[in-house]
């Protein structure tokens, strides 16, 4: 796994892309995590091509000690193709083999491969009134790196039991 970490990094940067083609630059050239933050994640699932060469995974991290995915990403040339839907189960089985009765996430509210995507998948925008002291000063963090808390929503998926 020791090798796979750079690659992870690659598909982040790969995926991030997408961003550059509706204007969001900045969210292009940001930098992806560390290998010691991947390293640190609670879980990293990843998704292998025909190959066994990385083309997606899911990273994450528990808030309030509940599963959060903390990034998804594919390699755009395997979008469209039901990857990021089978990282986003597996991350819901994992959450659940936790005990986890939800995950939580926070993504752009209009990007349409962000908040759409995941209200198809089972997510559903969680009213700030109901956000755990965890989100709340996870929104904090990502409104320091500069993200507008405005363009940004907390969305969560019950788990079935």
């Amino acid at each position: 796994m020791a090798e796979d970490w750079p690659r992870l990094q690659a598909i982040e940067v790969a995926a991030g892309e997408r961003f550059r083609e509706i204007g969001m630059d900045e969210i292009a050239d940001a930098d992806p995590p560390a290998v010691d933050d991947l390293r640190a994640a609670a879980a990293v699932l990843v998704a292998v091509g025909d190959d066994g060469a990385p083309i997606g995974y899911a990273r994450l991290e528990l808030v309030d000690g509940h599963a959060h995915l903390e990034q998804l990403s594919v390699v755009p040339g395997h979008g469209g193709r039901g990857v990021g839907t089978d990282l986003l189960d597996a991350a819901a089985r994992w959450a659940l083999e936790r005990g986890d009765r939800e995950i939580t996430l926070t993504t752009f509210r209009d990007v349409p491969f962000n908040a759409p995507l995941y209200e198809r998948r089972g997510f559903a925008v969680l009213p700030e009134a109901a956000w755990t002291d965890g989100l709340r000063a996870l929104v904090a963090e990502e409104t320091g790196h500069g993200l507008d808390p405005t363009a940004r929503v907390v969305m969560r998926r019950p788990l079935a039991q």
